[in-house]
């Protein structure tokens, strides 16, 4: 079991921290093609200025998260062999075609975009931008195909030991896949959106660059809504999702060791008592449970001790609860957080509709803590839906315990835990502080514009300070 857990936490540690990468590309090169967009349509330079100043934090991001991303596909083989003996087949085809399509698509546009200022049209230019922002949001379809295989596997025949393929249009329309896809962009934009506004704000409260954080601003805090808004109501579908294909995980977010009462309550705050199997001191909202999972105000929701005993009668002996606790706070962690960020997008928007945002000196700041707010989201967002599926490592078919690679020894997996946490750090120390350095010297300062002709893109770069 050492060598059970030591793998787990490895995984975990490095996902966790190259999912604080994944929804800040997502984000700024979705937004960063709506800047351009506008500056297309508008040819203001304004727009071109804020596309070429936060292009940069994309591209430092997206660079660190590609040598993120890398161990990822190394540690099935290095630590959960068994498990990609038996998925293989199925796990490995939409890595593949994340790798050779998706990734080759935002790889060669970046190129494009990076070095065909003034190389090549307008119109080509601000197309490959739109192709690096659909390459991101393909890399995660792909990468969520194979985690919905996970948590709900479709599409296959046991056969040899292993899980084969035998339905591809089966694992594309996977359920899962079509609740969490949704749900994971709109996430990703409002990271995306809340770094910008949260930037944006630091300048307004400095008195720095304030025509350029007062356009973001604006396009941010549009942006940050809508995503804010869209993450709730995807959020719902996943719960009424976890009803039918997971509901031991919908039960262990509830802490609800007996079966609810009809209507069910949602439950704010409980003490979870693992050991005596209940839940003290609850703190509940009526009939809101309910709505949450059936879309109506009735209906009950089943609690674990009843589903453990279905699962003994599916499955044989074993335990089948998940950390109760873990995902019990996880999920409210994630949906205070969400809450918060509509809450703050709501109220940036009203100041700025009364034209009172570069006063509130106390909002600014809330904008600027507002940055991490999202990768907080994010994080407990992943805990709750991988921890709530254990003990299974695919969903049903195999447990977590025996998808470890046999000839690894614990003191292996530890060094490697260390070796990768050291790097990690070192990376995340070096993005963070060049973040910095770029948030500190803020956009460059344009050269002599030569007057006559006015747009970069048709014209020699050289007299316009574009390098």
């Amino acid at each position: 079991m050492e060598e059970v857990m030591l793998a787990r936490l490895q995984f975990a540690s490095t996902t966790l921290f190259h999912f604080i990468f994944v929804p800040l590309s997502i984000g700024l090169a979705f937004i960063i093609a709506i800047m351009q967009t506008m500056y297309v349509v508008k040819k203001k330079d304004i727009y071109l200025k804020m596309t070429k100043f936060w292009m940069i934090f994309f591209l430092i991001n997206f660079a660190v998260g590609v040598v993120t991303g890398i161990i990822q596909e190394f540690q099935f083989g290095m630590n959960w062999s068994e498990y990609s003996r038996f998925v293989g087949d199925i796990f490995g085809a939409p890595l593949a075609i994340e790798a050779l399509l998706a990734f080759f698509l935002e790889s060669t546009f970046i190129g494009i975009w990076i070095f065909g200022w003034n190389k090549v049209s307008k119109r080509v230019h601000l197309f490959s931008i739109w192709m690096v922002s659909i390459g991101t949001a393909l890399s995660a379809f792909w990468i969520l195909a194979a985690n919905s295989f996970m948590q709900n596997p479709v599409g296959y025949v046991l056969q040899n030991g292993r899980a084969e393929m035998n339905d591809i249009a089966a694992v594309l329309l996977n359920e899962k896949l079509w609740v969490a896809f949704p749900h994971t962009i709109f996430a990703s934009f409002a990271t995306g959106a809340f770094f910008i506004a949260g930037v944006s704000a630091w300048y307004m409260m400095k008195g720095r660059h304030q025509e350029l954080a007062r356009h973001s601003m604006n396009v941010s805090l549009v942006i940050g809504m809508i995503a804010a808004l869209a993450i709730a109501f995807t959020g719902h579908s996943q719960a009424q999702y976890l009803m039918h294909a997971q509901p031991m995980k919908m039960a262990a977010a509830e802490g609800l060791w007996e079966d609810s009462g009809d209507p069910a309550a949602w439950t704010l705050y409980a003490s979870i008592d693992t050991e005596n199997k209940e839940s003290t001191n609850r703190i509940d909202i009526p009939y809101l449970l309910s709505y949450l999972a059936y879309n109506k105000f009735t209906g009950k929701v089943e609690g674990m001790n009843t589903l453990q005993d279905k699962m003994v009668q599916q499955h044989g002996e074993g335990n089948y609860i998940p950390p109760v606790k873990t995902v019990f706070w996880s999920f409210r962690i994630m949906a205070g957080t969400g809450g918060v960020l509509i809450l703050v997008a709501a109220l940036g928007l009203w100041y700025n509709f009364r034209e009172t945002l570069a006063q509130k000196t106390w909002f600014l700041k809330l904008l600027v803590l507002s940055i991490f707010i999202p990768y907080i989201s994010n994080s407990f967002g992943w805990i709750m839906s991988e921890i709530g599926r254990q003990p299974w490592v695919v969903n049903g078919l195999m447990e977590t315990a025996t998808a470890v690679s046999p000839n690894v020894s614990a003191g292996q997996i530890l060094f490697s835990l260390i070796a990768f946490s050291t790097i990690y750090t070192i990376l995340g120390i070096v993005m963070v502080v060049l973040f910095v350095k770029v948030i500190k010297r803020g956009p460059e300062k344009p050269k002599e514009v030569d007057v006559s002709a006015t747009d970069p893109f048709e014209t020699g770069g050289a007299e316009h300070g574009i390098k």
